[in-house]
């Protein structure tokens, strides 16, 4: 059946809906590359909370979808930027998130790594942020996971300069009790994190980056960039001590960043396979055979989709995301903690449908059709 899809200038244009999905069944972790889908959260739609109210979680949804990730060979990266952390999720919830995805994980044999920062506070003292990250890694290794080191709103406030950064994360990573992974995540995901490392100059910031490393190789499992800046990625990786792995957090360019060159390649660490989850699991299977002709024509159908749901503003990429999970019929409605759904307008959402079902991304396609109908309907589309 035909639907009316809204374009930016307020016209309606006819869609013809796809029948069949991509066909994906799932398996066991890859061999080539170290790959994590970082997961959104599923909001209680019946919690009486506003914007302002700490998140509702609905439990068993939100653990039901990394079961979904597990069950394709994904790993888990819980309590990142995809879960709202400070855009809708504090640290009371992000704990209770990593606690419940933990012990998930041991239940199934799953790879989890989590998200550790400074979101119970918005300044203060660098003594006071390395407490707060000391908290967080508390909670993330009691919970047996792998820490993430995140960017800090509160360090990008306070610091003074490169001397800052490597005294805090110096002090972090000789007190972990595993290797971690850094994350540099860019302003484009958060304004907050402009002129992170103690420069806006990136080349500055590399720099400041890779001494945090280099002064500490033995504890940095690896780094994940989050630049839209493939280049840089790629001269950065070259540069990383023998050992510590690059995990692409580019969601422009991942595919010809996984498929790498003849001087290495990326891991991947990335949003947009969790909508992409089963086919993204597919297309690197296909790389473990050695195949990456096969792999690029699997993976690069998908970047149209992944630069529109992260187009700018980026940091609202998490609204497309949610909204291609229900239309999946991994959780049943499209409402998200902070009110989130509300972040991209009907053209954007109606163009994601779109762009996911010509991939066959959704495994009950006339599901997707009836509920992305159902979204038009509430927003004034009645034919």
């Amino acid at each position: 059946m035909t639907l009316h899809l809204p374009d930016a200038d307020g016209t309606l244009r006819a869609y013809e809906p796809r029948t069949e999905p991509f066909a994906a069944a799932p398996g066991a972790p890859f061999t080539s590359r170290t790959v994590f889908s970082a997961a959104h959260v599923v909001a209680d739609p019946f919690a009486d909370v506003s914007p302002d109210s700490p998140a509702a979680v609905d439990w068993d949804a939100t653990l039901a979808f990394r079961r979904h990730l597990w069950s394709h060979g994904l790993g888990v990266a819980e309590a990142m930027d995809t879960a709202q952390r400070g855009m809708g999720l504090d640290w009371a919830g992000a704990a209770e998130l990593i606690r419940r995805s933990a012990a998930e994980a041991k239940s199934v044999s799953g790879k989890i790594a989590c998200g550790v920062g400074t979101d119970q506070i918005t300044g203060g003292t660098l003594a006071g942020i390395r407490a707060a990250y000391e908290e967080q890694l508390a909670v993330v290794e009691e919970s047996g996971a792998q820490a993430i080191l995140m960017a800090s709103r509160a360090l990008a406030a306070t610091a003074r300069g490169p001397e800052d950064y490597l005294e805090v994360y110096g002090h972090l990573l000789r007190q972990a009790a595993e290797p971690v992974i850094l994350h540099w995540l860019g302003p484009m995901f958060d304004p907050a994190l402009e002129g992170y490392w103690g420069s806006a100059d990136l080349d500055a910031a590399t720099g400041t980056f890779l001494d945090v490393i280099a002064a500490h190789p033995d504890k940095v499992d690896g780094v994940k960039i989050s630049l839209l800046d493939a280049q840089r990625e790629i001269d950065l990786r070259r540069r990383l001590p023998r050992g510590v792995r690059c995990y692409t957090g580019d969601d422009f360019h991942y595919p010809e960043l996984i498929a790498g060159d003849d001087q290495g390649f990326s891991h991947a660490l990335l949003g947009v396979f969790d909508p992409l989850g089963p086919l993204a699991a597919e297309a690197v299977r296909v790389l473990d055979t050695g195949d990456t002709a096969g792999f690029r024509a699997l993976l690069d159908p998908t970047v149209a989709l992944s630069r529109h749901l992260f187009q700018a503003p980026t940091r609202f990429y998490k609204t497309g995301v949610v909204l291609l999970a229900w239309l999946a019929g991994h959780q049943s409605h499209f409402t998200m903690v902070g009110g989130l759904q509300s972040a991209r307008s009907l053209p954007h959402l109606a163009r994601a449908y779109e762009l996911a079902d010509g991939l066959g991304l959704f495994p009950d396609p006339a599901l997707a059709e009836e509920r992305m109908r159902g979204l038009l309907l509430l927003h004034g589309v009645n034919r």
